[in-house]
């Protein structure tokens, strides 16, 4: 026992004579983590917008620039009334396409600021909308509206370049319920002069139909929010039954533009877009699950591909115009 205890003092005694150098050794590192992989450059519009000076973002934020789809909505009715007034053989005036663009996301922007204002008290008891900037308290009232006559003013600028009918007609679109379609009336008389009623009225009908077909479905997200804080919507309105009210309201916006391209002596090419636009639409239809918030995002943002095949369909079209009356007038000019 007393050897343990002599051996216990002397192992003692040396941990003391160690300490010193213990304490002055560096202490241990762990390995450093491996740097992070560089993250891949996007230019998609959300990235732009969390890219610019974080006092802009607010704005850019509540003009929508980060979610660009309902921009494309307003847009592309537009495009559509400018192709089809175009003359047989030429593409559409770029021009007016540029004017008609920034004017989209400047109403666009105005339309939902004027939105957010309303119902920045609603916005607050919905999960999807808490985060808008007027809802979350990132910027004050004032602040929106005095943000909202700028844009307002800059549109007023894109406006005064058309001629005095489409400011008459855009107008009257403005006032009748600032609904996305007015481009199908405004785009063809700001390239001819006047509108063309047997074409600009199917057009317009097409493009109200196929405003509630995609309006319906983002109104699905929202849905149970809606009901507890009592927002009525086409949503709650069709309920189980949506499928065949979206079923009515795409076979009327086909019937639509079938009758449009008759009138304008439209040609092969624009008929096989609205059989593609047919073909898109039942299928977003069948696969839409309206419980779903994501799907219905999803199926909502899809009707971009609508308005594009459409339009690429426009301009085909057109110039399939030019060849036929080429391949007609051939034969009589060899007489």
């Amino acid at each position: 026992m007393a050897a343990l205890l002599a051996r216990l003092s002397r192992a003692s005694c040396r941990f003391r004579a160690l300490r010193p150098v213990l304490a002055a050794a560096p202490p241990l590192r762990r390995p450093a983590a491996p740097p992070e992989p560089p993250r891949p450059l996007s230019f998609s519009a959300a990235e732009l917008v969390r890219a610019a000076p974080s006092p802009l973002r607010p704005y850019l934020r509540l003009m929508r620039l980060h979610q660009p789809a309902g921009t494309w909505l307003l847009y592309l009715p537009c495009t559509w009334s400018i192709g089809l007034a175009a003359e047989p053989g030429c593409l559409p005036d770029w021009h007016m396409l540029s004017l008609f663009g920034v004017g989209a996301v400047l109403m666009r922007g105005a339309g939902c600021t004027v939105n957010d204002l309303w119902d920045r008290n609603y916005d607050k008891q919905v999960a999807r909308t808490a985060g808008r900037p007027l809802a979350a308290g990132e910027i004050s009232t004032f602040q929106s509206f005095v943000f909202l006559g700028g844009q307002l003013s800059l549109a007023l600028c894109v406006l005064l370049c058309l001629n005095y009918y489409s400011l008459y007609i855009y107008i009257q679109s403005y006032t009748k319920g600032l609904t996305f379609n007015w481009g199908a009336l405004l785009g063809w008389s700001a390239i001819q002069g006047s509108c063309e009623w047997s074409v600009c009225l199917p057009l317009y009908f097409a493009g109200v139909m196929w405003t509630l077909v995609y309006d319906t479905i983002y109104a699905h997200q929202d849905k149970r929010d809606d009901i507890i804080i009592g927002v009525k919507s086409t949503a709650l309105k069709f309920k189980e039954d949506t499928k065949q009210w979206l079923s009515g309201f795409s076979t009327a916006m086909v019937s639509s533009l079938c009758v449009a391209g008759m009138n304008c002596d439209q040609t092969f090419p624009y008929y096989s877009a609205v059989a593609a636009i047919g073909a898109h639409l039942a299928h977003q239809i069948y696969t839409l699950d309206i419980d779903k918030p994501e799907d219905c995002w999803k199926k909502f943002a899809s009707n971009r591909t609508v308005g594009i095949l459409l339009f690429i369909g426009i301009v085909l079209g057109n110039l399939w115009k030019r060849k036929n009356s080429e391949t007609v007038e051939e034969p009589l000019e060899n007489r």
